[in-house]
């Protein structure tokens, strides 16, 4: 059995060497997010192309996703590098401060504070570990009390509970980065913080300009880490090509309590709208420092991918962790496992459902057929791979190759659940081409002489959005 579920796997300075990367991609990844918070525009540039020169050389496409850092909605630094707070003590920040922060007071890279908060409102800083009651805003200053306590240190992040903080997603950092990103012709751009369709959009549009010399426009993930987001989440998922269930920034938004329910709702939903999605934060946490995960991030794992999950995503536990080739491995295995025991609803899951176009339908009819007469694979011939990325919206235990003469739409096809990706040429006669793809899952190993498949293609060949043809072939 092939893992459906995709392991998606930042890089970082515990991850750049060739032999650690080629570890890692041998032993599961097939997503490498290069995060934009941290390192230079040339830093990024040389790891985009460490890691195409090591999957070629590794014998697998992966993917790139490039995440945009977001506004930086963080105290500022302090004189000793970090303080102690006390519950009940006063602290102010002041946005106006140029100098290092003591006990009393710090100042802000988010100069816009004091507008947004107001007597009474509670924000969580360093990911929810340190509480703070606003008592009153005067001028560039807000004063808060303490009530929950704690180390405070460098550059720590800003939430305010309920959300509410207007800094806009884009900021004009991100706008180079999606220079630099669309400049190495990444899969996939991350854009942090998004609270409505528009700045996903905005988003689009600028990768869209910035990615022309190249005639490349990456798939477009919405980060869902906002409160504000949650309302709109139907538009939002519809501006973008996949969302990220950001589970750190969110849980402080809207309270750890609410996050799984959310975390169920987002996967659902994305797949219904034929969306892909992620799952991030905190999955083998203690795996940066322990060789193996506690029972609590196996649960965690496969209950993402019990919940259909396209991909989960590791973050420090590869980017700075001591393990990061063995967490791959581990997660890889929790995947496997947990898929074992999913159960296929595939026809209820089209019961009063209408497809509007052909080749929907071809791929639901796939899907249905191969289901229903055991096939051992199913192959779909896809110029953009859309046919595959439909298929992968419903659970099936028939794996899914989607064979594409473009590498473009191969790599962004190592994001999907069950989608096994293949580069195979262009033939503009029908026959030949499924000859070829019969061949290539032969050689692979995938198919016997005698198995069935289910395979399909458009007519005529070549053309995205033209899959109308459907066929089940017996291996001779």
């Amino acid at each position: 059995m092939s893992r459906a579920t995709k392991i998606v796997a930042t890089l970082g300075p515990a991850s750049s060497s060739p032999e650690v990367l080629t570890q890692m991609i041998l032993a599961g990844v097939d997503v490498v997010r290069l995060n934009f918070s941290h390192g230079k525009a040339q830093d990024h540039i040389d790891r985009a192309n460490l890691v195409r020169d090591v999957a070629r050389q590794a014998g697998k496409e992966v993917a790139i996703m490039a995440d945009l850092q977001g506004p930086k909605i963080r105290v500022g630094k302090f004189e000793n590098g970090k303080i102690m707070l006390e519950a009940g003590q006063k602290f102010v920040l002041d946005a106006a401060s140029t100098t290092l922060g003591t006990n009393d007071r710090v100042g802000l890279d988010y100069k816009e504070l004091p507008r947004d908060v107001k007597p009474g409102d509670t924000l969580l800083l360093n990911d929810g570990l340190l509480k703070l009651t606003v008592e009153a805003v005067r001028g560039e200053e807000v004063h808060t009390v303490v009530v929950i306590g704690g180390e405070l240190s460098n550059n720590k992040g800003i939430n305010k509970a309920g959300g509410g903080l207007t800094a806009p997603a884009l900021t004009s950092k991100d706008m180079e980065d999606i220079k630099t990103a669309m400049s190495f012709q990444c899969e996939y751009l991350a854009v942090s913080f998004p609270k409505n369709s528009t700045d996903m959009e905005m988003a689009r549009q600028l990768a869209n300009v910035a990615g022309e010399p190249w005639r490349h426009k990456p798939g477009m993930i919405a980060k869902i880490e906002r409160s504000e987001a949650i309302p709109v989440l139907e538009a939002i998922l519809r501006a973008s090509d996949g969302i990220m269930v950001a589970r750190g920034d969110l849980a402080v938004e809207v309270g750890n309590a609410a996050v799984p329910a959310l975390q169920k709702r987002m996967i659902r939903m994305a797949r219904e709208m034929d969306k892909v999605v992620i799952t991030a934060t905190q999955m083998m946490e203690s795996m940066i420092v322990n060789p193996v995960p506690t029972r609590a991030e196996v649960s965690d794992v496969a209950n993402a991918v019990l919940d259909g999950t396209d991909a989960v995503m590791l973050s420090a536990e590869t980017a700075a962790g001591k393990y990061p080739v063995e967490t791959i491995e581990q997660m890889a295995a929790i995947a496997l496992e947990a898929e074992r025991a999913e159960d296929v609803t595939l026809d209820s899951d089209f019961t009063n459902k209408h497809f509007g176009r052909i080749d929907q339908s071809i791929a639901m009819g796939a899907l249905f057929t191969a289901h229903h007469l055991g096939c051992k694979a199913i192959l779909a011939l896809t110029e953009s791979g859309s046919t595959a990325l439909w298929m992968s919206r419903h659970k099936i235990k028939v794996p899914i190759y989607g064979l594409t003469a473009q590498p473009i739409s191969q790599r962004k096809m190592a994001l999907y659940r069950n989608v096994s990706p293949l580069l195979m040429p262009t033939y503009t006669d029908r026959d030949e081409a499924l000859r070829r793809a019969e061949a290539l899952l032969v050689e692979r190993g995938v198919l016997k002489p005698g198995d069935t498949y289910a395979i399909t293609c458009g007519e005529p060949m070549g053309y995205p959005g033209g899959t109308n043809m459907l066929k089940v072939c017996r291996v001779g």
